[in-house]
């Protein structure tokens, strides 16, 4: 396995990435990394917490690691207790892929996955664009599957603007775009309903600080909320008064999973990441939506190409 790290950098940014996992390695703004990683890049043949990883085919949970198709029953590779998270055993976080294209300010990363990979129909052509636009990062996922298929990308990074990786994300200020999140049972697989997020501990309509809303690591976030369907429509942003950092999220998926890192673990000899020390905001589809039909749908038609596009938006504050 021959792991490789890029570059693409502008005035603004410099972003390192790397073919495995096509995977983001450093976020570079204002003279700080604003991401966590595994330190050396061997460490990513080991197991991982998927530390800015893509996942894929299928982001997040299935419950029963199966879904019917036009009533053709699919069994997946279980990898969480009874379900699949992320993709399943050998998700797309663990495969190398291939670099396509490669500028100063754009990299193309393409992988093929074939039919009844982790159980998954269909055999899927995708394709991970990273580019840069003065102080934006853009993350587009392109995908073609030769059959019906579920497809559910997203980028699983951990974002921590502390100049010291080893303090923890207590000292950040979210907000997310969202009226309703998805209530979950113990798997964190979502119930099939809405929840108002009115003057609740899962409301961050306004500014919120990480460390007040999880009582300093004892009410962790690992929870869906459901954003909107419009083209680029805001999503969330993520303010570090400390290191003077702002960042907002614009996508055109229906949904973001926060998860504020409180299973996060990884040791190896240079490098530890512990609870709390990075925060996820994954934009994507919803958890358990090949098995929800009042979910937006992960259906995708054969021969028909799919675009998912999240963007980064970075900025000092005066």
């Amino acid at each position: 396995m021959n792991i490789k790290s890029s570059l693409i950098c502008n005035k603004y940014l410099k972003v390192k990435t790397l073919n495995i996992g096509a995977s983001l390695y450093e976020v570079n703004f204002n003279k700080k990394n604003l991401i966590l990683n595994l330190g050396n890049i061997k460490n990513y043949k080991k197991k991982h917490p998927f530390v800015g990883s893509t996942c894929g085919r299928y982001a997040n949970r299935i419950s029963k690691a199966q879904f019917y198709i036009k009533g053709k029953k699919f069994n997946l590779v279980k990898n969480e207790n009874l379900n699949i998270l992320h993709g399943g055993r050998k998700g797309f976080d663990k495969i190398i892929w291939k670099i396509i294209y490669h500028s100063k300010e754009k990299i193309i990363y393409s992988l093929k996955s074939k039919h009844l990979d982790q159980g998954f129909p269909g055999n899927l052509e995708v394709f991970c664009q990273y580019k840069l636009n003065k102080n934006e990062l853009s993350l587009s996922y392109y995908f073609k599957s030769d059959k019906y298929t579920h497809v559910n990308l997203t980028n699983h990074c951990y974002w921590n603007f502390n100049k010291r990786k080893n303090i923890k994300i207590f000292n950040h200020d979210l907000k997310i775009n969202s009226n309703y999140y998805l209530p979950v049972d113990k798997q964190n697989i979502p119930l099939g309903y809405k929840k108002k997020v009115l003057n609740n501990d899962y409301d961050f309509r306004k500014f919120s600080n990480l460390g007040y809303k999880t009582s300093f690591g004892n009410k962790p976030y690992d929870i869906n909320y459901i954003i909107g369907s419009k083209k680029n429509h805001f999503v969330a942003c993520l303010v570090n008064k400390t290191s003077r950092i702002k960042m907002k999220v614009f996508s055109n998926q229906p949904g973001l999973q926060l998860y504020t890192g409180h299973k996060l673990n990884f040791k190896s000899k240079q490098k530890k990441l512990s609870t709390f020390q990075g925060l996820c905001l994954e934009t994507q589809h919803f958890p358990n939506s090949p098995n929800e039909k009042n979910f937006p749908s992960t259906l995708a038609m054969p021969n028909k190409k799919y675009k998912l596009f999240t963007k980064y938006k970075f900025e000092k504050i005066i």
